[in-house]
């Protein structure tokens, strides 16, 4: 079974969700986050990293964005993942990669996302955002 019961998959999606847009945001370190997706199994990674590839791609990177998101990252800038976000335009298949390359394609694909959301939160988002995950609270506030 690929899928979780509805509920479970919605609640797995919010914590996906809070995970990546705390690093995005500085109030979580990616080595964190990381360590929070190499627990996972699976399955569950590859649904992760379609996720984090859709916020990747809703924040419109860039191959610009890519370059310096892999420099973030510590990931080679050779290794597949990198090459692939580097591309223009970017390409998305990170889920389907090898088990073996799923961490770093987490890697860059949350340091890429937290350079192009960044980029709108204080562009397009400033001053009037709606958007709850652009308001996440500090770490130290949440229960």
């Amino acid at each position: 079974m690929t899928e979780p019961s509805s509920a479970v998959g919605r609640t797995f999606r919010r914590e996906t969700e809070l995970v990546v847009n705390e690093i995005a945001q500085g109030l979580r370190p990616l080595d964190d986050g990381v360590s929070w997706f190499s627990g996972l199994a699976p399955t569950r990674q590859q649904m992760v990293l379609q996720e984090v590839a859709g916020y990747a791609l809703q924040a419109h990177i860039t191959a610009a964005d890519g370059r310096v998101g892999v420099a973030r990252s510590g990931v080679k800038p050779t290794a597949n993942p990198s090459v692939m976000i580097c591309m223009d335009p970017p390409r998305y298949g990170f889920a389907g990669m090898p088990s073996a390359e799923h961490v770093k394609a987490f890697r860059v694909l949350v340091s890429v996302f937290a350079v192009a959301d960044t980029r709108r939160r204080e562009t397009y988002c400033k001053g009037a955002c709606g958007h709850a995950w652009h308001n996440l609270p500090a770490v130290s506030e949440q229960p």
